[in-house]
Formats: C-alpha cells, sequence, structure tokens
C-alpha cells in the first residue's frame, strides 16, 4: 500500500497554504480511502456534500448567524477541500484515473463554490451588483486552476521564493476559505468588505491575465 508521501507527491499544488495543510490532510484521507477501497469520485461527492450542505445551512442562518455555524462552516470548508484535493491523490497513484472522473470532480468544484459564494454573498448582504461581481470574478479562481493542469501552463510570476509565493496566497483557495470562514465565525458584519476585496483582487486578477496572456500570444 502507497504511503501518505506517496500520495503527497503526486499532488497539483495550489499555493503556499494548500500545500502545507490542504494537500497533506487530502493525503491522509487518500491513503484511507485506498486502504477502504474507495473510488475518487467516492472523495468528489464527499465534498459536494459537504461543501453544498454546510453553505446552505449558512444562506439559511444569514440573518442571525450563529457562531458555532459559522465554526462548523470554517472548519467544514477546509475539509471539503481536502477532499477535492485527495480525489486527483487517489486516481494519480492508484491508476483509477478517467475522463469521467475528471469532469465530475470539475462539475462538483463548480457547485460547490457556487453554494460557497452565495453563503458569503448571503451573509454580507451585498448589492445585487456587488454579488453579482463577486460571483463571476470567483469563478478565475476555478478557471485558472482548470488552465494551470495544462501542459502548456504557465505562471504570470513564476519566482518560487518565499516573499512572492506569501504574496500568492491571496489566490490561494485554501487561504481564501479559511479567511472568510474566521470572518464568518467571528466578525460576520465584515463579511461585506471580505466580499468587496475579493472582487477587486480577482478582478485585478482577470485583467493581469487577459493582458500577460495576450501579450505572449502576440508574439
Amino acid at each position: 500500500m502507497p504511503s501518505i508521501r506517496s500520495f503527497y507527491a503526486v499532488n497539483r499544488g495550489g499555493g503556499l497554504f494548500s500545500e502545507g495543510v490542504s494537500q497533506w490532510i487530502g493525503a491522509v484521507i487518500a491513503s484511507t480511502a485506498a486502504r477502504l477501497r474507495l473510488k475518487p469520485t467516492h472523495l468528489t461527492l464527499i465534498n459536494l456534500v459537504i461543501g453544498i450542505g454546510l453553505s446552505t445551512a449558512v444562506v439559511l442562518q444569514a440573518d442571525s448567524l450563529p457562531r458555532w455555524l459559522g465554526a462548523l462552516a470554517l472548519v467544514g470548508w477546509q475539509a471539503a477541500y481536502a477532499f477535492d484535493c485527495a480525489d486527483g491523490q487517489l486516481a494519480r497513484v492508484t491508476g483509477q484515473g478517467s475522463i469521467a472522473g475528471a469532469r465530475i470532480d470539475i462539475i462538483c468544484d463548480v457547485a460547490t463554490q457556487i453554494a460557497l459564494v452565495t453563503a458569503l454573498a448571503a451573509v454580507a448582504e451585498a448589492p445585487v451588483w456587488l454579488a453579482a461581481a463577486f460571483a463571476g470574478t470567483w469563478m478565475v479562481n476555478l478557471v485558472t486552476s482548470v488552465l494551470a493542469t495544462s501542459d502548456k501552463a504557465a505562471s504570470m510570476v513564476t519566482s518560487t521564493s518565499l516573499p512572492v509565493r506569501l504574496v500568492k496566497l491571496i489566490r490561494d483557495y485554501g487561504a481564501l476559505i479559511l479567511v472568510a470562514g474566521l470572518v464568518l465565525t467571528f466578525a460576520p458584519q465584515w463579511m461585506i468588505w471580505v466580499v468587496g476585496a475579493f472582487t477587486v483582487i480577482n478582478g485585478v486578477f482577470l485583467i493581469a491575465s487577459i493582458a500577460f496572456t495576450a501579450r505572449a500570444a502576440l508574439r
């Protein structure tokens, strides 16, 4: 049976936080799943159930969110992301990867993140224009993560130095949901500022990506 390190060795990164925390938890989950003879899609569906279930609960309690629910979402969203990390590790190490499995993984990621964005916007009581911009720019995270798996993927900032990696935490999904979960738990009234900040950051990244890619394509 492959070791936990064997599963971690095939992780797809995601950023400093994801590599240091989420992918390691994912490796433990993948190793356990292999022993239980689970398929990668089982882990994908667990991610879906946890993510949508918690986000739905947050939406339903958005007007007066109890702290315990915020804490549950904080931990649960991290757990869901760890399962998302684990399904790919399990598929690559055990040779269970398939086109259908890759597709269901992406589709479930979309559904889970739509639910997450809805929950954060509901707690923030964001105006319609901001909620729409937040949802649209948040999807930049998902699109770029999918593009990053391409054999033609390239980073705009190729340096792997610690200062650069710390700055890149603003694009790390694990770090983003950690911040969102902490605010949800301890200061939900600040969520409007979090939503606004995420919208600006992802919007700027989108514009920079267009400029960077267009310049490279026109050379």
